[in-house]
Order: C-alpha cells, then structure tokens, then sequence
C-alpha cells in the first residue's frame, strides 16, 4: 500500500493497521506472550499480532479495559469506557473479563465484517471510495440533514491523505476497536414483528429507521402489517379453531385427531363453521398493534434511550412491557374470540350477542378469566423469539453478509418460521391452561378455576403431554401463516408506497 494512503492519527498506528504485507513493527512474538495461541504467520495474523502486543501495556498476554484505554491512547485513538466495555463484552467467549490473542482476532473479524456492510451502505456510487455528498445523502437517509461543510468536516476527521475521500482501508482504521451498532440496513430488511403474523401478537415490536419515523413511512408499515396479518389469520382460522377445540376438549378420553377435528366441525355447523371466532381475531389486530406500538416508543422514552436500535435486553423489558399494556387493553376481546370459536350451532346471533350474554349471566369478571397465564406467557414467548431471530440474524450477518444486510425471501421466511416456532413452544401451556379458563362458563356457586388448580388438575389426569393438546395444528399454521403474511405485507407495502431502501 503506498505511503500517500496511509490512514490514521500517527505512523506508528499506519505501520500497524497495514492491511498487506509484514507489518512495520519487527518480527512476531513467541505464542506464548499472545496468551498461548499459535499463529498461522500470515499477513493478516502478524498485522493483529503486533497490534495485540501494543495493546498489551502490562504485557500478560491479555487485554482488558484498562489495557485498551492506554494502548489505543497511546495509538492516538481515544474511547470512552463505555465503548471499551462494549468491546471486552463482545469479545469474551470465556466471560473472564478481558480478551485473549485468539477473542481479539476473532472480535476484529467480525467487527470489520459490519464496517464493511456500513461501509457498501454508505458509498452509493459503488467506486469504492466515499465523498461528501455521498455522506450528506447518507445521513439524509437517516433524517439528518447537514451542510456540505459539515460533510466535508466529517471527511477529514477520517482522510489522512488529502483526496478528500475515504477509501476502504481509511474507512476500517478509523472505527478500529469501536463498536459498531444501529445499521440503518439491518433495521430496514431485517423486520420481524411487523411482518410475520402466527396468530399471537406477543412479539417484541420491530424498530424503525430515523427516516422512516420522520418520513411517516413507520405507520405505513403498521397497516401493511396488520392487513397481512388479516388476511393470515382468515386463510389459517380452521386450523385455529382445530387448536382451540382440541385446547378444551380433548383429553385420554377423547383423543381427538386433526381429521377427526376437522370432520365434527363440518357436520356440526357446515364448512362455514370452520371460520368461527375468525371475525373477532382480525378486529382485533388494529387496536392491539396500536396500544402496542404506543406503549412501545413511550416506555423507550422512559428507559431515556436515544438510540436508533435498542440492545436485545433493552429491547426484550420494553417490548414485553408493551405487550403487557396491549393485552391488558384489548383482553375481552380475547376471551370473546375463544368463546365464539367454540360456540355450536345458533348458540349466539354475533360477537356482541356473545358478549352481552357472558355480561349478564357471568359478570365483568368473565372478561378476565385466564388474565394471569396469559401475561405470563408473553416474557417466555417474546423472550425465546427475539433471542432466535436475533441469534439466527446476526449469524447470517457475519457468515454471508458481504455486500448488503438483505437476506432475502428465503432466509426471512426460515428465520422468522423458527423463531415463532420456538416461542410457541416455550409459552404453550401457559396458552393451553388461559384457553381453557377462558372456556369455563361461571356457574353460580361453583368454585372459581385457578390457573395453579388447572395445571395440577392436567399434569394428574393426562400428564405433561396434556399440557400440549392442539400443538399439531398449531404448529401446521405457522409456515403457510408466516409466508401468507409475508407475501400480503409486500404488496401491501408497495401499494402503499412503502420502499425498501
């Protein structure tokens, strides 16, 4: 690389950061001062290597935040504690407290894996290099709009040769050992809760862009969103109805199959019947996406984050508080569609006729019933799905990401089926037992159903497969419903003019 390029605050930080040939520094280290690791003597390990051994101020074959703090000041580049935490944090596979030779190489890699994606983000032109304007159009995108002085400001910060644009090997020095965090990309292609609809809204809501708040594109995508998740839930409502009947019925006794489910309900009320309690679940997609969304960004505001993507932790608290305040609101709403979608024949003229008739005969109280399981539901449910997708994300970002964060149809589909699924899993007795405490009409002077007395009561009279009655279509609905939705949310979106980048 020849010297005119050289990119960072001091000599000793370009001889070090050369990304070809051997680095400036003198021969390599024994293993054994890199704390034990041999290295492969390639280019790129000398180059990490001889970094490791600047880091590494007390010289023990280990870097924690301390060693960082002095090594990377006395490189010219300076980090808050925080940002040395964050790195440490990320790095640590041994969670002792700071990094090895060999979790300081593989942070690095996958660290310059995300600046690369930021990096293609930003350099619209696709010559490798990046300018003023394309910083300004970038950070437009964002909502943020400065002047070409201020752009150009931005770009001398990181061009230490004078040409006024930054190059790849500019670009990755100058965010050496920074964390890497808010990809505007990976918000927008990697949407989850807003896309895929199983039938359970316990999702943590997805995050938008800075641009998509200001540009008002965020509730464009909520209507998409909820019309997918419409007409999802009408193509998968008969094998909802199977679960729901096979939730509260079925039993050692009655061993109900999905044919058999599905044949009682034909000749009981007619193909039309398969769609019982449909009506009520898609009314109540708009108000629950609604509260939820609200509570959200409110809670958001109250945690007193300003970031543009929220921590997995951060994220799981504010999401599963919103899910919360959203089932809350909306529950009768809840209890009305297990009511409907078990009712025979003539039983009730419509939902309100229903709801009118649990008022009178079983009280407001009716409204509640199975309130308890339910909420708890939501911390194993959202917590499971988020932590898969995440997980499934952020190894399909680091394996195969090279010039962009889209995945594409397939690996959104897989990775939002997998996620669902695992959630379900995790919450389903809970969801079982709230069906079922649903179900039971209050009799005057009949002991209340508790959700610890229906637990004990299932696990003794047909044991923990008890517990998982109805999985079987449930589980049959999750790959046509998420790919129904998928299919519906993208050309709801185009419709409503809703573009991807």
């Amino acid at each position: 690389m020849p010297g005119a390029r050289r990119s960072l605050a001091s000599p000793v930080v370009s001889g070090v950061l050369c990304p070809c040939g051997s680095p400036r520094a003198g021969p390599a280290t024994p293993a054994s001062e890199a704390g034990g690791r041999s290295l492969c003597g390639g280019p790129e390990h000398r180059r990490l290597h001889t970094l490791f051994q600047k880091l590494d101020v007390n010289r023990d074959g280990a870097l924690c935040v301390h060693d960082l703090a002095v090594g990377l000041g006395q490189l010219g580049l300076h980090r808050t504690e925080r940002d040395l935490w964050k790195i440490v944090k990320a790095g640590d596979k041994d969670l002792d407290g700071q990094l090895d030779f060999e979790e300081f190489v593989h942070y690095l890699q996958d660290h310059e894996k995300k600046l690369r994606l930021v990096f293609k983000s930003l350099d619209k032109k696709n010559d490798g290099r990046i300018d003023a304007q394309e910083i300004m159009q970038s950070l437009r995108d964002l909502g943020v709009k400065i002047s070409e002085q201020q752009a150009e400001k931005i770009l001398k910060s990181m061009d230490k040769n004078g040409t006024m644009t930054i190059d790849w090997n500019e670009w990755r020095d100058y965010h050496l050992l920074h964390p890497v965090e808010n990809i505007p990309e990976i918000i927008l292609y990697w949407k989850h809760s807003t896309i895929f609809d199983v039938g359970e809204n316990l999702t943590v809501p997805d995050e938008f862009t800075v641009e998509e708040r200001q540009t008002g594109m965020w509730w464009r995508h909520l209507v998409a969103g909820g019309g997918a998740g419409a007409v999802s839930r009408t193509c998968t409502a008969p094998l909802d109805r199977l679960k729901v009947l096979m939730q509260v019925h079925a039993s050692r006794s009655n061993n109900m199959c999905i044919v058999g489910g599905f044949t009682h309900m034909i000749r009981e009320g007619g193909p039309k019947s398969l769609w019982r309690g449909n009506g009520i679940n898609v009314l109540k997609i708009a108000p629950e996406s609604a509260i939820k969304f609200m509570a959200y960004e409110q809670i958001k505001r109250f945690i007193g984050t300003d970031q543009e993507m929220l921590g997995i932790h951060e994220r799981l608290v504010a999401g599963s508080l919103a899910g919360v305040i959203a089932q809350s609101s909306i529950y009768p709403m809840e209890v009305l569609k297990t009511r409907m979608a078990l009712r025979k024949t003539g039983q009730y003229s419509g939902m309100l006729d229903c709801a009118k008739n649990i008022l009178s005969k079983e009280g407001m109280a009716a409204f509640y019933k199975g309130y308890i399981p339910n909420m708890l539901g939501i911390i194993p449910y959202a917590g499971i799905d988020l932590a898969v997708y995440e997980t499934l994300k952020n190894t399909w970002l680091q394996r195969y990401a090279v010039n962009s964060a889209d995945p594409g149809v397939f690996v959104l589909l897989a990775c939002g089926t997998i996620s669902s699924t695992c959630g379900q899993l995790a919450s389903y007795p809970l969801a079982l037992v709230r069906t079922r405490m649903q179900a039971q009409a209050s009799v005057e002077g009949a002991p209340e159903v508790t959700m610890r007395g229906l637990f004990k009561h299932i696990l003794k009279t047909e044991g923990a497969f008890g517990l998982y009655r109805g999985l079987a279509p449930n589980f049959m609905k999750v790959i046509p419903a998420v790919s129904i939705s998928y299919v519906v949310y993208e050309n709801l979106k185009m419709t409503l003019g809703v573009q991807s980048r």
